[in-house]
Formats: C-alpha cells, structure tokens, sequence
C-alpha cells in the first residue's frame, strides 16, 4: 500500500509546511493560518490534522486515518464553516460544546474554523477562552484570509503561520501532474492570480479564453458614452451567468438528493436550510472569483499599454481606478453599479 502524504497537497508554501511538520512532535493547543483565498490553508489544516491525529498509528491505521482526514469525514476531525455571511454565535457555541465532548477514536481531536476573518459581531470572545485553554488533547487550527481587528486578540493566544498567493510556476506545475496540458496549464494559472482552486476550474472551462478576450476588449470598445458602458456590462454580466452553468448543474443534483431523502425519512434533519446556504456562497465566491479575473486581465492590459503610451499618467490611473473597484466589490457587492462607474472613467485604448 502507498504510504498516503497529505503534504504533498499544500502547493507553493514551503515555509508554512515546513513550520507545521517541525510542530508535529510538540503541538500548542492553536495554530492561526493566515493567507489569501486559494492559498491552501484547508489542505495545510489537513496535512497537520491528519498527523496530529495518526501521530500513535502506522501501515493500515495510519492510511485509513489519513484518507479520512483528506475526505474530512474522520470523526476527530471537525471543519466548520460558516452557514451564512459570517460566523454567528450560535455555531460559537456550538465549537465551545464540540471542543469540550470526547475524541472518539484517539487522545486528540482537531477543530478547524474555516473562514474565521468572517466573524458575526461579539463572538470572537464567545470562542477566546475556549481557544486559548481547550480541553486536553485538543487543537484548534484558525484558518483566517486576513487578520481582521476581531481577531486580533485570538491571533495573540495562537502560533501564527503565514501563507502567500500560489506562485504561477507553482501552479502550472501542479496542474500539468494532474493532467493539464501545458498551455491551459499556463492560461489557468494567469486567470486564477495565485488561487490554485481557482486555477483548477479555470483549467476544465471550456470558454475561459472566450472571457477572458470580452474582458480584454473593454478598453478597445470604450467611447466616452453611457450606452457602450451600459452594453459591455450587460455582456460581461451575461458571460458570468454562463460560466456559473457546471455549478449549478452540479447544485441541481445535489438538490435531487436532497429530495429523495426527503421523501423517504421526512424534512427534518435534512440539511435543506444549510445546503441552500452553501449553494448561496458558492454563487457568490463564483462571481466574486469571475470579476476579480476580469478585473485583472482589464489591469493587466492597461499596464501593456503604458509601454507604448506617449501619455502614460491616464493608464496609471485607470490601473488605480481597476485597483480601487475590485477592493470595492469585496466588500460591496453591487457588481453592476460599479463597472459601470468604473467603465465611464476608463479611457479608450486605440490600436495601431
């Protein structure tokens, strides 16, 4: 049997790997992983689960452990997310109750909070004293994208672990072993902007070039009007819903499940209210990840241009103006009202 190496799933943070493997003899009772969306801190969380929890196993034990973890599915194991825009305090109260039952199969259990930089108000300190003294055995992985003001006092009670964006060498390289071919290796990797999840779906999208070329264009069919703004929105728009097909495809199939088992063991307990919310996140994170590759590939192309350019200073601004818009839409998600602001002050682009 292959010895399973659940390492080898973290791309491109050689630093934070090597941080964890050093801790795996000595674990504290929290580690808080802070990085980029994309950057793998959920496979890290698993590597360095995965061997806190197999640390006494070895040969069938250890492989079965570790493809438990990998799947997230062994019992000692607990991811959890967020079931609506952010943490609530009930899910707080329910990782406290979590943390203080029994591990099931060994002396340790492994608790990672997915998305912690999303915190409802006022439950950072519902979970604080249970973060900074859990019950023995017991570690708590802090997977944060960033180091939000709320977290800074749990940041203070854990190791703190750095990670950065996926270099595209890295990810190109990762995408060719799992079967890319080199150019859609290549063209995935610009697209995701060191996100290898998101490189991953970019590999398998059949009109990613066709995307990526509308977004290119932008600053070719511009001509100072609101009519031509207003009409490359609404293509862009359209061109997000399309790409979306395969999730909701994939959605829809999960909601058939759902209602087969609805039918044969009644509503509840089923899971409807959680699987609408995930399905809900998944639209978002789909659009979000959708303007925030345009809008690079949109900078991108106005910074070739100053190459060129006998008056570089509107391009440097209109590179600014992309900056401040994707940074906008993170936290405001009105896409439309804000392309089209943004497009009104972007400038034409002629080619010679």
């Amino acid at each position: 049997m292959k010895e399973l190496d659940l390492w080898t799933e973290v791309v491109g943070q050689p630093q934070a790997v090597a941080n964890l493997r050093a801790a795996v003899s000595r674990p504290v009772h929290a580690y808080l992983l802070v990085g980029p969306r994309g950057s793998g801190k959920r496979a890290l969380a698993r590597a360095f689960g995965g061997e806190l929890l197999a640390h006494r196993l070895d040969g069938a034990d250890r492989h079965r452990l570790l493809d438990q973890v990998r799947r997230e599915e062994h019992p000692d194991f607990h991811v959890i997310q967020r079931v609506g825009a952010a943490i609530s305090a009930e899910q707080a109260t329910a990782v406290v109750r979590e943390a203080s039952r029994t591990p099931t199969e060994g002396d340790r259990k492994v608790i990672v909070l997915d998305e912690f930089h999303l915190l409802a108000d006022a439950v950072a300190p519902k979970l604080l004293k249970t973060i900074e003294e859990p019950p023995e055995g017991v570690v708590f992985l802090v997977l944060a994208d960033e180091l939000a003001p709320e977290l800074v006092t749990i940041a203070s009670r854990c190791v703190r672990v750095e990670l950065g964006s996926v270099p595209f060498t890295d990810i190109v390289e990762r995408l060719i072993f799992e079967g890319v071919p080199r150019a859609k290796a290549d063209e995935a990797a610009l697209g995701a902007v060191g996100d290898l999840g998101r490189a991953r779906v970019l590999a398998t999208d059949p009109q990613l070039a066709f995307r990526r070329q509308l977004w290119a264009d932008v600053c070719l069919r511009l001509d100072g009007t609101g009519h031509r703004v207003s009409r490359q929105v609404d293509e862009i728009g359209a061109a997000i819903d399309n790409a979306a097909t395969p999730l909701l495809a994939h959605q829809a199939t999960e909601i058939a499940v759902l209602e087969e088992r609805v039918a044969q063991f009644g509503e509840r307990g089923s899971g409807r209210k959680d699987l609408e919310a995930r399905h809900k996140r998944e639209l978002r994170r789909h659009r979000t990840d959708e303007l925030r590759f345009g809008l690079a590939v949109l900078a991108r192309r106005y910074r070739d241009a100053v190459v060129t350019a006998e008056r570089p200073t509107p391009l440097y601004e209109a590179v600014a103006a992309i900056a401040a818009t994707n940074e906008a839409l993170e936290r405001n998600p009105v896409e439309k009202l804000a392309l089209q602001a943004l497009f009104v002050r972007l400038p034409p682009i002629s080619v010679e």
